[in-house]
């Protein structure tokens, strides 16, 4: 019997569809069987880049909002750049898929706001052109457009590499049927083909205001940083899935007594924190949050509803020990013990609900 779930919570599933499949196919069809619709929307996301000095490229790609029949969100399908096994980077561009390229995150905000992802990459850079005031140049299967000094602002290419076939599924906030809702996204895609990728992961997002409550946030830092390879072991994280690391040694010691939440926002500005560790706590501390959550990065790969429910009940069990103010204790040294004092802390969590 797949366990319930009490919190809200929204998930991030990442599969790969097979050799002439895309996620726009398995957003269309999901938009049939509910009655809805798709819309394209611009994904942002960066990647390593390969020009000297220039430590990465900011990129818009196309994603897919399904809505059901009465116009609420089902789910988007974006792309995620950590999967490449088993493309063929080779491959030429699927007609219609591209990819808008800059170096500054405002620019790209710019970029997306005045460019159609459903519109061609012949007229991608067009309307961001007329705020400067200068003209769009084609070269071969590139758009580039540049300032009045010259200086490049974006590039619209073609997007080869079977990059269609990757395929995040992000769902809305779920507040209850969670299993349920789960399946209903993923039935289809196996029934189209799609698989897990070596390099998948599922992430979930948890409402932030319970955390915002120091001690509880302590106890989140001492779960993920004092027991994080019994976690990783009983939760099988994927020892193949990249942008993971452990909590900073910063943050790790703000929580050795009991500290406020001035001590932990000056650890996390001083570790300079991001969201690619085991847990991401940026938007707790951001006064403009994208997501108002907490995001769990460190569940394996999965297409199947109750293996991930299973999964996500489990932590869902150890945050809510977290909420106890009692500092959560340092895990038995041997590995095997460490284990089974993690499931023992979650069965006792379970006891006294």
């Amino acid at each position: 019997m797949t366990p319930l779930l009490h919190r809200r919570t929204g998930f991030e599933i990442e599969l790969m569809a097979p050799p002439g499949v895309s996620r726009l196919d398995l957003a269309t069809d999901l938009a049939t069987r509910h009655g809805g619709r798709v819309r394209p929307v611009w994904h942002h996301d960066s990647e390593p880049s390969l020009v000297p000095g220039l430590g990465r490229f900011l990129h818009l790609t196309r994603g897919f909002e399904v809505t059901r029949a009465d116009g609420t969100e089902l789910c988007t399908l974006v792309d995620d750049i950590t999967l490449l096994d088993g493309l063929d980077p080779r491959a030429p561009a699927p007609p219609g898929w591209f990819r808008v390229l800059s170096d500054d995150p405002r620019l790209l905000s710019l970029l997306a706001r005045h460019s159609d992802p459903a519109g061609p990459r012949a007229t991608a850079l067009d309307a961001t052109a007329a705020l400067w005031g200068t003209k769009v140049q084609h070269i071969g299967a590139f758009a580039r457009l540049d300032d009045h000094t010259g200086a490049t602002i974006a590039l619209a290419a073609p997007q080869g590499g079977e990059r269609e076939r990757p395929c995040e599924i992000v769902t809305p906030p779920l507040s209850a049927d969670h299993d349920q809702a789960l399946e209903e996204l993923l039935a289809p895609a196996r029934d189209l083909g799609f698989t897990v990728p070596v390099e998948a992961a599922v992430h979930l997002h948890l409402d932030g205001a319970p955390f915002r409550d120091p001690a509880t946030l302590a106890n989140v830092i001492r779960l993920f940083a004092h027991w994080r390879h019994p976690l990783r072991a009983v939760l099988r994280t994927n020892p193949a899935c990249v942008r993971l690391a452990p909590l900073p040694d910063l943050l790790v010691q703000a929580v050795e007594g009991t500290p406020t939440w001035d001590d932990l926002a000056k650890a996390v500005t001083d570790s300079e924190l991001t969201k690619f560790f085991d847990i991401n706590l940026t938007q707790l501390f951001n006064d403009t949050p994208i997501r108002d959550t907490i995001e769990i990065r460190i569940l394996p790969g999965a297409i199947q509803a109750a293996d991930i429910i299973n999964q996500a009940a489990l932590l869902e069990l150890l945050l809510d020990r977290c909420a106890d103010p009692t500092p959560i204790p340092r895990p038995p040294t041997t590995q095997a013990e460490a284990t089974e004092a993690l499931l023992t802390l979650a069965a006792t969590t379970l006891a006294n609900r």
